[in-house]
């Protein structure tokens, strides 16, 4: 399954750009690479395989949080450990179809920001570079077993850009029984399908 996640950025990335050629006209240049750190944009990978649903999110920090840098203040630490919560309960945030009947089997969250979660670490080592001008970074991967897959026709990500609206666009790219497709997707078109 791993596999077919990592091959959604390559397989899609012409179809992707094409979305992207036909909003030139935002306020942010969507001629960016997939995978690029971009404030507003976000990019989702979903593969459904049998019953394995597994989704990937990677995000600019501050499309969540608001903010790049260490969490130093008592609100800046508040807001990390509410993002990281919100995170950690995905049904909330992908709309999935309660008939599909998914179950979530492991969820792992990824970021210097979340230094006290566990990521002592990669903090230093991300501070380091942040003071040498690179971004924060959230990584989200999320792998559930559905025991209905066939009721699980898509995503609805209304939910997410609610929850972070500092998160404008959303590039989507799934692997499902129907075949594979990319689509942009914004608060007011939310859905992606299988």
């Amino acid at each position: 399954m791993r596999h077919l996640l990592l091959a959604l950025p390559f397989a899609l990335l012409p179809v992707i750009a094409h979305a992207a050629e036909h909003h030139h006209h935002d306020h942010h240049d969507e001629h960016a690479s997939l995978g690029s750190h971009e404030h507003g944009v976000a990019q989702l990978d979903a593969a459904l395989e049998g019953t394995v649903l597994e989704i990937e999110l990677r995000s600019p920090a501050i499309n969540l949080l608001g903010f790049e840098h260490a969490a130093n203040s008592a609100e800046d630490k508040r807001k990390v450990a509410d993002t990281h919560a919100q995170l950690e309960q995905p049904d909330r945030l992908f709309g999935l179809s309660a008939e599909a009947g998914c179950r979530l089997d492991e969820a792992r969250l990824e970021s210097p920001l979340f230094a006290g979660k566990g990521h002592e670490h990669e903090h230093e080592h991300e501070h380091e570079q942040h003071d040498a001008g690179t971004h924060s970074d959230v990584h989200a991967h999320y792998r559930y077993d559905c025991s209905a897959p066939d009721a699980l026709t898509g995503l609805d990500l209304q939910a997410l850009f609610e929850a972070f609206p500092g998160t404008e666009k959303i590039q989507a790219q799934v692997i499902g029984p129907n075949g594979q497709q990319g689509k942009l997707l914004r608060a007011k078109q939310a859905q992606i399908t299988f």
